[in-house]
Protein backbone atom coordinates (compact mmCIF):
# COMPACT_ATOMS: atom_id res chain seq x y z
CA UNK A 1 0.00 0.00 0.00
CA UNK A 2 1.45 3.43 -0.81
CA UNK A 3 1.57 6.00 1.46
CA UNK A 4 -0.17 9.21 0.80
CA UNK A 5 1.10 11.58 -1.45
CA UNK A 6 0.99 15.53 -0.78
CA UNK A 7 2.41 18.91 -1.54
CA UNK A 8 5.34 19.79 -0.27
CA UNK A 9 4.33 22.53 1.86
CA UNK A 10 2.38 19.39 3.76
CA UNK A 11 4.83 17.05 3.85
CA UNK A 12 6.76 19.96 5.58
CA UNK A 13 4.43 20.10 8.36
CA UNK A 14 4.25 16.06 8.69
CA UNK A 15 8.14 15.71 8.96
CA UNK A 16 8.77 18.53 11.11
CA UNK A 17 6.08 17.05 13.31
CA UNK A 18 8.19 13.88 13.35
CA UNK A 19 11.16 15.76 13.54
CA UNK A 20 10.02 16.76 17.18
CA UNK A 21 9.42 13.07 18.28
CA UNK A 22 13.25 12.16 16.79
CA UNK A 23 14.57 15.17 18.79
CA UNK A 24 12.69 13.76 22.05
CA UNK A 25 13.91 10.13 21.34
CA UNK A 26 17.16 11.38 20.81
CA UNK A 27 17.11 13.25 24.30
CA UNK A 28 15.48 10.15 25.79
CA UNK A 29 18.35 7.87 24.88
CA UNK A 30 20.82 10.18 26.27
CA UNK A 31 19.01 10.48 29.90
CA UNK A 32 19.05 6.49 29.05
CA UNK A 33 22.56 6.28 28.64
CA UNK A 34 23.78 8.09 31.61
CA UNK A 35 21.70 5.49 33.47
CA UNK A 36 23.49 2.98 32.07
CA UNK A 37 27.00 4.38 33.06
CA UNK A 38 25.48 5.18 36.29
CA UNK A 39 24.83 1.52 37.16
CA UNK A 40 26.75 -0.22 40.20
CA UNK A 41 28.96 -2.69 39.14
CA UNK A 42 29.60 -6.39 40.39
CA UNK A 43 33.34 -7.65 40.77
CA UNK A 44 33.50 -10.83 38.86
CA UNK A 45 35.57 -13.42 41.26
CA UNK A 46 35.28 -16.44 39.31
CA UNK A 47 38.01 -18.01 36.98
CA UNK A 48 37.00 -17.63 33.33
CA UNK A 49 39.86 -19.46 30.88
CA UNK A 50 38.89 -19.13 27.40
CA UNK A 51 40.16 -20.98 24.11
CA UNK A 52 41.72 -18.58 21.90
CA UNK A 53 43.54 -18.69 18.66
CA UNK A 54 47.13 -17.71 21.65
CA UNK A 55 46.54 -20.22 23.61
CA UNK A 56 44.34 -20.54 27.56
CA UNK A 57 43.53 -16.93 28.43
CA UNK A 58 41.78 -15.43 31.49
CA UNK A 59 39.08 -12.81 30.83
CA UNK A 60 40.87 -10.22 32.49
CA UNK A 61 43.54 -11.42 29.82
CA UNK A 62 41.08 -10.85 26.79
CA UNK A 63 41.05 -6.95 27.61
CA UNK A 64 44.19 -6.99 26.00
CA UNK A 65 45.90 -4.34 27.91
CA UNK A 66 42.63 -2.02 27.60
CA UNK A 67 40.42 -0.87 30.40
CA UNK A 68 36.77 -1.76 28.81
CA UNK A 69 35.97 -4.81 27.42
CA UNK A 70 32.64 -5.67 25.35
CA UNK A 71 31.41 -9.30 24.85
CA UNK A 72 29.13 -10.59 22.28
CA UNK A 73 27.72 -13.47 23.15
CA UNK A 74 27.61 -14.94 19.60
CA UNK A 75 24.93 -18.29 18.97
CA UNK A 76 27.19 -20.90 18.47
CA UNK A 77 26.97 -24.09 20.26
CA UNK A 78 29.10 -26.81 20.28
CA UNK A 79 27.25 -29.05 17.82
CA UNK A 80 25.97 -26.40 15.74
CA UNK A 81 27.78 -26.69 11.82
CA UNK A 82 27.01 -22.38 11.50
CA UNK A 83 26.60 -19.61 13.40
CA UNK A 84 23.68 -18.04 14.04
CA UNK A 85 22.48 -15.79 11.09
CA UNK A 86 21.35 -12.78 13.17
CA UNK A 87 24.30 -12.51 15.33
CA UNK A 88 26.23 -13.04 12.14
CA UNK A 89 24.81 -9.67 10.97
CA UNK A 90 25.37 -7.95 13.92
CA UNK A 91 28.77 -9.19 13.54
CA UNK A 92 29.59 -8.33 10.09
CA UNK A 93 29.31 -4.47 11.57
CA UNK A 94 32.08 -5.17 13.77
CA UNK A 95 35.48 -5.43 11.92
CA UNK A 96 35.35 -1.66 10.85
CA UNK A 97 34.70 -0.14 14.24
CA UNK A 98 37.67 -2.08 16.31
CA UNK A 99 40.25 0.75 15.26
CA UNK A 100 37.92 2.95 16.74
CA UNK A 101 36.99 1.16 19.73
CA UNK A 102 40.45 -0.04 20.84
CA UNK A 103 41.81 3.43 20.49
CA UNK A 104 38.96 4.39 22.82
CA UNK A 105 40.52 2.30 25.44
CA UNK A 106 37.66 -1.03 24.56
CA UNK A 107 38.57 -4.40 23.12
CA UNK A 108 35.87 -6.08 21.15
CA UNK A 109 35.61 -10.18 21.56
CA UNK A 110 32.73 -12.31 20.59
CA UNK A 111 32.34 -15.64 22.52
CA UNK A 112 30.81 -19.23 21.66
CA UNK A 113 30.60 -22.26 22.94
CA UNK A 114 31.88 -24.35 20.01
CA UNK A 115 35.34 -25.72 20.17
CA UNK A 116 38.02 -23.06 18.69
CA UNK A 117 38.45 -24.94 15.59
CA UNK A 118 34.58 -24.61 14.88
CA UNK A 119 34.60 -21.01 15.32
CA UNK A 120 37.84 -20.54 13.35
CA UNK A 121 36.46 -22.07 10.19
CA UNK A 122 33.15 -20.16 10.26
CA UNK A 123 35.24 -16.80 10.81
CA UNK A 124 37.08 -17.86 7.90
CA UNK A 125 34.18 -18.50 6.23
CA UNK A 126 32.69 -15.05 6.93
CA UNK A 127 35.53 -13.20 6.30
CA UNK A 128 35.58 -11.52 10.24
CA UNK A 129 39.09 -10.04 11.39
CA UNK A 130 37.63 -9.69 15.51
CA UNK A 131 38.92 -11.51 18.29
CA UNK A 132 36.72 -14.71 18.68
CA UNK A 133 37.46 -17.55 21.92
CA UNK A 134 35.73 -20.01 22.81
CA UNK A 135 34.25 -20.53 26.53
CA UNK A 136 33.74 -24.70 25.95
CA UNK A 137 35.56 -25.97 28.84
CA UNK A 138 33.47 -23.39 31.24
CA UNK A 139 30.65 -21.79 32.21
CA UNK A 140 30.63 -18.34 31.07
CA UNK A 141 27.92 -19.07 28.92
CA UNK A 142 25.81 -20.33 31.23
CA UNK A 143 26.44 -17.82 34.24
CA UNK A 144 25.72 -14.59 32.06
CA UNK A 145 22.56 -16.46 30.87
CA UNK A 146 23.08 -16.95 26.84
CA UNK A 147 23.20 -20.69 26.96
CA UNK A 148 21.07 -23.58 28.07
CA UNK A 149 21.45 -27.14 28.55
CA UNK A 150 19.00 -29.65 28.04
CA UNK A 151 18.24 -29.78 31.51
CA UNK A 152 17.60 -25.84 31.45
CA UNK A 153 15.27 -26.54 28.76
CA UNK A 154 13.10 -28.63 30.72
CA UNK A 155 12.06 -26.67 33.20
CA UNK A 156 9.19 -24.32 33.40
CA UNK A 157 10.96 -21.08 32.67
CA UNK A 158 14.62 -20.04 31.94
CA UNK A 159 16.15 -16.93 32.98
CA UNK A 160 16.91 -14.41 29.91
CA UNK A 161 16.70 -10.95 29.27
CA UNK A 162 16.27 -10.59 33.00
CA UNK A 163 13.16 -12.40 33.17
CA UNK A 164 11.75 -15.56 33.41
CA UNK A 165 10.75 -17.19 29.64
CA UNK A 166 9.20 -20.21 28.76
CA UNK A 167 11.25 -22.41 27.45
CA UNK A 168 9.17 -22.39 23.73
CA UNK A 169 10.50 -19.37 23.56
CA UNK A 170 14.22 -19.66 23.94
CA UNK A 171 17.20 -22.33 22.56
CA UNK A 172 20.13 -23.50 23.94
CA UNK A 173 22.15 -20.35 22.76
CA UNK A 174 20.48 -16.93 22.68
CA UNK A 175 22.44 -13.91 21.55
CA UNK A 176 23.54 -10.65 24.38
CA UNK A 177 26.57 -8.58 25.09
CA UNK A 178 28.27 -7.77 28.10
CA UNK A 179 30.22 -5.63 29.40
CA UNK A 180 33.03 -5.51 31.96
CA UNK A 181 36.36 -3.11 33.33
CA UNK A 182 39.20 -3.42 34.99
CA UNK A 183 40.65 -1.37 37.54
CA UNK A 184 44.50 -1.05 37.98
CA UNK A 185 44.64 -3.77 40.44
CA UNK A 186 43.48 -6.17 38.01
CA UNK A 187 40.33 -6.56 39.19
CA UNK A 188 37.30 -7.07 36.70
CA UNK A 189 33.70 -6.23 37.26
CA UNK A 190 30.64 -6.57 34.94
CA UNK A 191 29.23 -3.48 34.39
CA UNK A 192 26.18 -3.89 31.72
CA UNK A 193 24.52 -6.81 29.69
CA UNK A 194 21.88 -6.30 27.12
CA UNK A 195 20.05 -9.09 25.28
CA UNK A 196 17.40 -9.68 22.51
CA UNK A 197 16.16 -6.90 21.05
CA UNK A 198 18.39 -4.49 22.86
CA UNK A 199 21.47 -4.96 20.35
CA UNK A 200 19.43 -3.80 17.34
CA UNK A 201 21.50 -0.02 17.68
CA UNK A 202 25.04 -2.22 17.21
CA UNK A 203 23.38 -3.25 13.93
CA UNK A 204 24.14 0.01 11.86
CA UNK A 205 22.09 -1.28 8.74
CA UNK A 206 18.85 -1.47 10.48
CA UNK A 207 19.21 1.57 11.42
CA UNK A 208 19.85 2.34 8.01
CA UNK A 209 16.99 1.04 6.76
CA UNK A 210 14.30 2.33 9.42
CA UNK A 211 15.14 5.67 7.19
CA UNK A 212 14.23 3.38 3.74
CA UNK A 213 11.13 4.20 1.98
CA UNK A 214 9.94 0.62 3.00
CA UNK A 215 11.91 0.77 6.90
CA UNK A 216 13.14 -2.38 7.25
CA UNK A 217 9.98 -4.45 5.44
CA UNK A 218 9.74 -7.42 7.66
CA UNK A 219 6.79 -9.77 9.06
CA UNK A 220 8.54 -10.76 12.13
CA UNK A 221 12.24 -9.24 13.69
CA UNK A 222 14.62 -9.59 10.72
CA UNK A 223 13.32 -12.35 9.18
CA UNK A 224 14.98 -11.18 6.05
CA UNK A 225 18.52 -11.38 7.20
CA UNK A 226 21.19 -14.19 5.87
CA UNK A 227 24.55 -14.61 6.35
CA UNK A 228 25.86 -12.75 3.32
CA UNK A 229 27.13 -15.23 1.41
CA UNK A 230 24.08 -16.50 1.37
CA UNK A 231 21.81 -13.63 -0.85
CA UNK A 232 20.65 -14.67 -3.76
CA UNK A 233 21.48 -11.53 -6.62
CA UNK A 234 18.79 -9.00 -6.12
CA UNK A 235 15.95 -9.15 -9.26
CA UNK A 236 16.66 -6.86 -12.13
CA UNK A 237 19.80 -5.55 -11.29
CA UNK A 238 21.34 -3.66 -13.89
CA UNK A 239 24.39 -5.90 -15.50
CA UNK A 240 27.88 -4.83 -16.12
CA UNK A 241 28.87 -3.02 -19.22
CA UNK A 242 31.60 -4.99 -19.63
Amino acid sequence: MQNQVVSREEWLEARRALLLKEKEATHLREKVNAERMALPWVRVDKNYVFDTPQGKKSLAELFDGRSQLLIYHFMLGPDWEAGCPGCSFLSDHVDGTLPHLNNHDVTWVAVSRAPLEKIEAYKKRMGWKFPWVSSFDNSFNFDYHVSFSPEDLAKDKVFYNFEAIEPANANDELPGLSAFYRNENGEVFHTYSTYARGLEEAVGTLMILDRAPKGRNEDSTMDFVKRHDEYEPAKNAPSSCH
